[in-house]
């Protein structure tokens, strides 16, 4: 099997899954503004100072990612557990994301591009390519896709007031 071939089914589910973990967080935070939104990193600050993670990475947003693509996935025909693992593995990749850009001193949900789609994109990919074939060709479209994707979703989504921000 070519390690670079392409299967579009895969990439579409993957897709999918990684949209719904990514989107779930804003949603929450729309329909139930600060309600349960507790901070993952408790307020810790790091040795520098700056916080682990800021005040937008919450339990509430990792809980309700997890949830929605462990729905979403069955819907595919796929188990429950490959969603929620698509969705924890994407939410480690955003936590370290906003591990670096608190370290680089970034305002939390301030925009890094590639900083904020690459990790959390990958590390979905790759937890996923455990249960689904997909080869470094696929991995590869899907992070791309989901880069470009996510930031012409974020535009949109800011011009239709879903965001506070068009990033």
């Amino acid at each position: 099997m070519d390690p670079f071939a392409v299967n579009p089914e895969n990439i579409a589910i993957v897709l999918i899954l990684l949209t719904a973990a990514n989107s779930a967080p804003v949603i929450a935070r729309n329909l139930l503004g600060r309600t349960a939104a507790w901070p993952v990193d408790f307020g810790w600050r790091f040795v520098d100072g700056q916080p682990l993670f800021g005040r937008s990475k919450t339990f509430r947003g990792l809980f309700v990612a997890v949830a929605l693509a462990a729905g979403a996935a069955p819907m595919m025909g796929l188990s429950w557990r490959i969603g929620a693992v698509a969705a924890a593995a994407s939410m480690a990749g955003d936590l370290l994301s906003s591990f670096v850009k608190r370290r680089l001193r970034l305002a939390p949900s301030s925009m890094a591009p590639i900083l904020d789609q690459l990790p959390e994109s990958l590390f979905g990919a790759v937890a996923v390519s455990w249960d689904l074939p997909l080869g470094p060709g696929e991995i590869a479209v899907c992070v791309a896709v989901f880069t470009v994707g996510q930031m012409i979703v974020s535009r949109v989504a800011y011009a239709l007031g879903l965001r506070s921000e068009p990033y």
